[in-house]
């Protein structure tokens, strides 16, 4: 009887587990190698300062993640289709065109993170080879893996995130301390600090993420059709609620523990700038010990394997639904070749991008940056097709989450303009 109960609660998480589709993935994806570079940049350098960001981020993320998902439920759209509705197409241009830039540059950011790591693990073997053969594995598993199997790798890479939770229980934090820099925000504004808090915040809000989940809720077939019932869309939309709000979960639990993890043992030590992999990877030792390398190159290796679909995908999705191309990760290349096309195109120039000889750790904080630049123009967009009924129907986002919506975009423009300040 008990192994019965035992085999049902089995059966259950499992079934729970399948059922989550794009919300996890999306928010997995979100520690990619330029989140957790940025994370443990964030922890070594200022210490426990930049936890809040962590907490109050969070709702931030599930309601524009949310808005971006009902768009691609209800229109059976993506996201730059619905942005010709509501912005002119010269702006629609200028839009998919910087998120052609920002997310090449972080694919080369993560290409290069990837190597980089390995190369702890095989320092003989040159890091040039490593960028290779990532480069091509992940473009192989995109073009010939059937979608549906190709999901089911990437939520399961997601686990490979949880390496730095445990680490944090292994170590003797000062979590009155922690839990007050969570919900009291504190930052000094300095010009390291502001740019910093826009690397944050553009890993965590990033342009990439809004059009690869709506793109991929339409993938999934939850796309509502004129033949559809009410029934339908609420379930959908029920289903897409808890989807969403576990990925956006897990990615800022995993930021929590980077930063707490890089702030006890990297900041405390006056390490206070991480330059190259093995700076990062020393956050791991207390725990990990001689394995800490293995432990670091797991997770930068398999977040980067998760992130570099996403990053391209998005891309491509992006520049078909402008220009009416066939689409989706589900057809086969001589059914979308245009499609895989950008999606080969966006990694080999990131690949070459790494030719400028840059540490793929500064790569990753100024990848993160771009995507703090770019993203209050996106949410503009969002905000504007969440709102439009005559897009929306019934389904428009309630006046409160508009409200909140366009305190984000808000927030994050005035983070954008005082990083060109201190840029420029």
């Amino acid at each position: 009887m008990e192994q019965s109960k035992h085999n049902k609660k089995s059966s259950s998480i499992t079934t729970y587990y399948k059922a989550l589709g794009p919300g996890i993935v999306t928010g997995a994806a979100d520690d990619d190698p330029s989140g957790i570079a940025t994370y443990s940049q964030a922890g070594a350098q200022g210490g426990y300062q930049f936890l809040w960001v962590s907490f109050f981020t969070l709702p931030f993320m599930i309601i524009i993640q949310t808005m971006c998902a009902r768009i691609g439920i209800v229109t059976g759209k993506g996201l730059a289709t619905n942005m010709r509705r509501v912005i002119p197409k010269p702006l629609v241009y200028i839009c998919i065109s910087l998120l052609f830039i920002t997310n090449t540059f972080n694919i080369g950011a993560d290409l290069g993170a990837m190597a980089s790591a390995s190369s702890l693990l095989l320092p003989s073997v040159p890091p040039a080879i490593f960028i290779i053969f990532f480069a091509l594995l992940s473009l192989n598993l995109q073009i010939f893996i059937p979608y549906k199997k190709y999901t089911k790798y990437l939520k399961w890479l997601t686990f490979v995130l949880f390496f730095y939770i445990i680490v944090a229980f292994s170590l003797d934090l000062p979590w009155k301390e922690i839990l007050h820099s969570l919900v009291v925000p504190h930052i000094a504004f300095t010009k390291d600090n502001i740019l910093l808090l826009t690397a944050l915040l553009g890993t965590t809000i990033s342009p990439y993420l809004f059009f690869w989940q709506t793109s991929q809720e339409v993938e999934e077939k939850l796309e509502i059709t004129s033949h559809s019932t009410i029934d339908t869309i609420k379930t959908s939309i029920r289903n897409m609620h808890v989807d969403t709000f576990v990925g956006m979960a897990i990615s800022n639990i995993v930021m929590f523990f980077i930063i707490v993890v890089c702030a006890a043992t990297l900041h405390t030590h006056g390490i206070t700038n991480i330059n190259t992999a093995t700076d990062a990877a020393m956050a791991l030792e207390p725990f990990a010990g001689p394995f800490a390398y293995l432990l670091f190159t797991l997770g930068i290796v398999g977040t980067g394997l998760l992130a570099l679909p996403i990053l391209a995908g998005s891309t491509s999705y992006a520049f078909s639904e402008t220009f009416n191309w066939n689409e989706g990760l589900s057809k086969k290349w001589n059914e979308a070749q245009a499609f895989y096309a950008i999606i080969t195109l966006s990694i080999v120039i990131g690949l070459l991008l790494l030719l400028l000889n840059i540490s793929p750790i500064k790569m990753l904080l100024y990848a993160a940056i771009l995507n703090g630049l770019v993203a209050p123009v996106v949410l503009f967009c969002i905000i504007r097709i969440a709102s439009d009924k005559n897009i929306m129907g019934n389904w428009k986002s309630h006046p409160f989450i508009l409200t909140l919506s366009w305190i984000i975009a808000f927030l994050m423009t005035i983070s954008a303009i005082a990083t060109l300040i201190f840029i420029f």
